[in-house]
């Protein structure tokens, strides 16, 4: 399922998931972020895309970029690599880092 939501910052952070096509490891990604997130009385707001869309984003757009490929671009977006999520290997780790950073 490909799921997402136009990011309206109204004192919420947004999350941009990102992987090759923006549909398939972001998606997964996506949703057990979402989720992680959730039972721990998060919200956010959040959208999916690929990597080659990134250079249209900025921190006006994004909060925090959780990306499962690698991202070529320097952007003004911090970047959590969320590989670790779809191996199992780590996702922990990585789930607690992107939600300190949304804690902040």
């Amino acid at each position: 399922m490909y799921w997402s939501e136009k990011h309206e910052k109204k004192g919420k952070k947004t999350i941009l998931f990102v992987c090759a096509t923006g549909i398939a490891t972001s998606t997964v990604v996506a949703e057990k972020t979402m989720d992680f997130l959730h039972q721990n009385g998060i919200e956010v707001n959040y959208t999916q895309t690929n990597v080659a869309s990134l250079p249209e984003y900025n921190s006006n757009s994004a909060d925090l970029i959780v990306a499962t490929t690698n991202v070529p671009y320097d952007i003004d977006i911090p970047v959590i690599r969320a590989l670790p999520i779809i191996t199992g290997i780590g996702a922990e780790k990585v789930l607690e880092d992107i939600k300190n950073y949304i804690d902040d």
